[in-house]
């Protein structure tokens, strides 16, 4: 099965080795291929506007290219707009959302905010009704840590929840999350010592703790053989017949 086929990505990894550089490729790839692609960036630094030269992205999705639009989340908006996807009525979730002992309750909440984000973006991919407003959503997920903490709160709201509608919305998400035909996550790293570690307890955790599928991992910062096989010899000898020619010179 290619990978874009799926409904959901996660590009997971160490800050600092390309996480934002390959979510936008693959983005961009899959809408290359008429699929209606979301890019969700999690409340970080933004930088895809760089990379796709165009004006700064806020918390209002915007398009981009054709069949790619770009969000980066905050938990207050996501919590809005999460809130009033399941509400509907804009009256009714101005009523609750609005309220100030409400609101203080909500963000006061371990793991709320985060599952507003995640779950906003789960809603595009797999909306309770209807058709979902995206053929892709591909999450440039937090730094590894953050990343797992992230991903941990469905499973945790499905656990320990009691029943209705939040446990509902967690549940089918970690049900999606799980399954390799329509989710799963992308590794990236580099080829050096910490990053590679990292990646692989990362790994473990999301194979063996979350049962997320991993999916592909991508090795940024590769460099080309410099020589071609037939010259490698040549440059292997180098540095003896130098250290000859310097006691010749001597």
């Amino acid at each position: 099965m290619d990978l874009l086929d799926r409904r959901f990505l996660f590009v997971v990894g160490k800050g600092g080795v390309g996480k934002t550089t390959v979510a936008t490729g693959l983005a961009l790839a899959a809408s290359r291929r008429d699929k209606k692609v979301l890019l969700a960036l999690m409340n970080c630094k933004e930088r895809v506007s760089q990379l796709l030269g165009t004006d700064p992205i806020g918390s209002e999705i915007v398009t981009v290219a054709e069949n790619l639009d770009v969000v980066n989340m905050t938990p207050d908006s996501a919590l809005d707009e999460y809130g009033l996807m399941i509400l509907k009525v804009k009256v009714v979730f101005n009523a609750v959302f609005k309220n100030r002992l409400v609101r203080a309750f909500l963000q006061g909440t371990p793991g709320l905010e985060a599952w507003s984000m995640l779950g906003k973006a789960f809603y595009h991919a797999c909306p309770p009704k209807g058709e979902p407003d995206y053929d892709l959503v591909i999450v440039d997920a937090p730094a590894t840590g953050h990343a797992l903490d992230m991903l941990r709160v469905p499973f945790v709201i499905e656990s320990v929840a009691p029943p209705g509608m939040l446990r509902r919305d967690a549940a089918r998400a970690a049900d999606m999350f799980r399954d390799p035909e329509r989710a799963g996550a992308v590794l990236v790293t580099l080829p050096e010592y910490m990053p590679t570690s990292e990646t692989i307890e990362l790994s473990n955790s999301l194979t063996n703790e979350l049962k997320v599928p991993v999916l592909h991992l991508v090795i940024n910062r590769v460099l080309n053989l410099l020589f071609a096989e037939n010259e490698r010899p040549v440059v292997e000898g180098l540095p003896a017949q130098l250290a000859e020619d310097s006691e010749l010179g001597g």
